[in-house]
This record gives structure tokens, sequence and C-alpha cells, in this order.
């Protein structure tokens, strides 16, 4: 289907309720209590605070796919793109009829609740679910291996969201979206079903290129058996991980959610039209790295008093959910040259003395909205974020 007719049917199928990056249980049970005339939602197990974990069983096909996301808390694109996506399927359409006509999905649109509710990386007991997968300690991990033991997939695919430090490569170019196929070993061999994984993204950086060109990225593959994705991929099950990323001034992830879902549908569509052989993998290994070469801001030349030498200053934003609403906190992250990283966004104050809100000299960890520059108040975010 052309890229146009898809990206209209995303966009009048976006489901607008989920917005920002505070999404929880609270936001979506009533979008699933509408669902339930359309697809199988059952409650699958309860978090260490008893929160509801909810699935979804889209379609009736043989090629079985298990999709889940915030296994960390904060990381809410994904699930906002499933949502939009789950939108599409209940429209008519060839697209639609072609994926659920070959498909079984089973989506897990948040599996860490508690997290998500306190807007945090970790469950309840404060445990990364990601390096859970060997030990199984969490209630959490048991409802996600309970599910891949009971639906068997064909294919899994385990949905992320990554910092805004993260570039494509070493070029001045932001990762909006990264990939892997995680590896199933500790020599990180290409077996059949990394291959397998490897081609559906492959897939998914061919239509993304066209519109975000090198702004795709891999996320390190480092074999850990501990998570998710390379226990299942160890299970000879391909998993491929996904990671939202940023765009700039998309602090919201608004327009990368969009993205997603596109990628997504089309991934989908690949796989209910064709036999994932694994064959054609090797573009795979031609997308760039990611890389940590990103400040949100970053002011160069900068004086940190009236003798110091010039330097840059590297300024990070710290995600604080405050009243409901994640807020992003500037903090000081270096004070040193910084011409091998980039800035989200860019100011040369060609030697201009640089300070703290009441005149104090900036250290690392210094956070407040504003900066002094030559005793002129400057603001270090956007009134857009």
């Amino acid at each position: 289907m052309q890229r146009e007719v898809l990206q209209k049917i995303l966009k009048d199928n976006k489901e607008y309720s989920l917005y920002h990056r505070y999404i929880t249980n609270e936001h979506i049970i009533p979008l699933l209590n509408d669902f339930r005339s359309e697809y199988d939602v059952k409650i699958i197990g309860n978090s260490v605070n008893l929160e509801p974990i909810n699935s979804i069983t889209v379609g009736h096909g043989p090629k079985k796919i298990l999709i889940w996301s915030q296994m960390h808390g904060n990381e809410s694109t994904t699930t906002k793109a499933l949502f939009d996506i789950l939108n599409v399927f209940k429209s008519k359409n060839k697209i639609v009829d072609t994926i659920i006509t070959n498909c079984t999905l089973k989506i897990i649109p948040i599996l860490n609740p508690d997290g998500a509710r306190l807007y945090t990386r970790l469950n309840a007991n404060k445990i990364d679910l990601n390096r859970d997968a060997q030990e199984i300690s969490q209630p959490e991990t048991l409802v996600l291996i309970n599910t891949f033991n009971d639906f068997k997939p064909d294919f899994c695919y385990n949905l992320h969201g990554q910092r805004t430090i993260f570039s494509a490569g070493t070029a001045n170019k932001s990762a909006a979206i990264s990939f892997s196929a995680p590896a199933q070993n500790y020599e990180k061999e290409i077996t059949r079903n990394r291959r397998q994984a490897m081609e559906i993204i492959i897939k998914m950086n061919e239509v993304l290129q066209n519109l975000i060109s090198n702004q795709i990225g891999i996320y390190d593959d480092s074999f850990n058996l501990n998570c998710i994705g390379d226990t299942f991929q160890s299970n000879n099950t391909p998993t491929i991980l996904i990671e939202a990323g940023h765009l700039k001034n998309d602090y919201s992830r608004e327009n990368v959610r969009g993205l997603l879902s596109f990628a997504l549908i089309h991934s989908l569509i690949f796989i209910a039209n064709n036999t994932v052989t694994g064959n054609s993998y090797l573009d795979y290994l031609n997308i760039p790295k990611n890389k940590k070469l990103f400040f949100d801001v970053i002011i160069r030349r900068a004086k940190i008093n009236e003798n110091s030498k010039e330097l840059d200053i590297g300024i990070r934003y710290n995600e604080v959910l405050k009243r409901g609403k994640v807020q992003f906190i500037p903090k000081v992250e270096r004070l040193q040259d910084l011409s091998s990283f980039f800035g989200h966004f860019e100011i040369n104050v060609e030697g201009s003395l640089v300070l703290g809100l009441n005149n104090e000299c900036l250290v690392e960890g210094y956070e407040n909205d504003f900066v002094l520059i030559n005793n002129e108040i400057f603001a270090l975010k956007s009134t857009k974020i």
C-alpha cells in the first residue's frame, strides 16, 4: 500500500486521549473496555501492587506475534503507538484484513503498571524487569514468561524508549528510533532466528529512511541472559527490540509515536504476506550503531567565572513526575570541551560569563530552568517542552 495512504489511515485513527509521556492503567483501561466488543481483552495477571496487567488478542491467523510495552514504566511512547494501531485494526481496510487473516497478535500494552504510575524504570519492588528473565522473581516477569510459554509466538516485539542522549552513529543525527536483534549467546552468533529478526528490522528501516533519513540506529546487542529479549532469542524465537528515541523538539514523543506506528504496521504487513526466511539480513549490519553523543543543551565557549578558560556547558534534562505530568529539569552534566558532542539545542556565547540564577558559579549537578548569561536571564528549555 502506498505510504501516503497508510499515513492517512494512522492519522485518522490516532488515539488522542493518550498524549505526552505519562501513560498509566488509568489512561488505558477505558480504551480496553471499549475494545472488548472488538478484541479478546483479558487480565492476565497483576503487578506487585495488584494493578491488572492486560492483554489484547487480535486476529486469527497462523503466524503468532507477541508484543509488549512499558516493561519499563517510564517508556510510554510505544504504548501510545500500539493504541493507534489497535484503532487501525478496528477500521475496515485491506491492510487490516491481510494482517488479521494471516496473523494472531497478543499485545500487552503495559507490563509494569506500578512503574508506569510512579514514572520509573523499575517495578514497585525496585527491580528492573528486563534483568529478571532468569530469576523470574517478580509477578510481572512471571506474567510475561507464562504468556510466552502459553502463546508460543513465532515472533516477539520488545518495545522500549531511549533517552535523548543517543545518536545514530557518530554523525550529528539523533536516534529517532533504534532497533536490535538481540544476541542469544556470548559469541553473538548470527543464528537463523536472529537473521529473521534482522530481516524484519530491515523492512522497517527501509520505510523509515524515507521519512527520517539517517536517524535510525542499532541498539547495543551485548548478550545478557537476564534480559527478556536475549532469553526469548535463546529459545529460538525471533525477537525484535525497538527503542523509541528523540526527534528535535519532540520531547512529548508525539512525532516519534507516529513513526513507530508506521514502521510497526509495515513490519506486520511484511510478516503477514511473506515467509520470513532470514536470508536477506545483511543490510542490517550497515545500520549505524547507537552512540551517546547528545546533550539536550550545549552552551559553547562559556566562562564559568571571571578567570576561567572558555569551556562548554553540557546540560541534560531529568524527567520528573509532578502533579501527574512529566516535567523536564535541566541539569549541568559536564563542564569541559564538548567539541565531539552535539546538542539538541546549542548556543555559542563567545566567551561570555555564564552563572547560576543567583550569580553562583556553575558546577556539575546544578539544576535550574535558567542561567544568567552576561547578567541576562536565559531559559534552558523551550516553552514547547
